[in-house]
């Protein structure tokens, strides 16, 4: 077997910042990681995102292509949201109730842990 004549230049004692994403193996990335995100190459460091319009058209386009994202679901969605917000307020308001008229204990929440 032939010997490196080159030693490796991010061997194991360099000083830099490693990738440290999980390999198929599962053990740590060793690859230098890039500053901004903490990720070498291969494991997501070198995409930044789409910066021209033409490109960020394509990405809303891709997002809202299959109605997971458009208005109408967005609109449904905080209507949900709302109907959430209102049921646990008027459950909080019935055990308020039910504690201060003796028929649930103050701690009844302890019972089911």
């Amino acid at each position: 077997m032939k010997a490196n004549p080159k030693p490796w230049l991010y061997g194991p004692n360099w000083q830099g910042i490693r990738c440290e994403a999980r390999t198929r193996r599962g053990t740590l990335c060793q690859r230098p990681a890039r500053l901004p995100v903490g990720r070498c190459k291969l494991h997501g460091g070198a995409s930044t995102g789409p910066r021209t319009k033409d490109g960020l058209a394509r990405l809303t386009e891709a997002k809202i292509k299959h109605s997971k994202f458009t208005k109408e679901k967005r609109a449904e969605a905080r209507r949900f949201a709302e109907q959430g917000r209102q049921m646990r307020g008027e459950l909080k308001e019935l055990e308020a109730w039910f504690v201060d008229h003796g028929h649930l204990d103050k701690d009844w929440r302890n019972q089911f842990k």
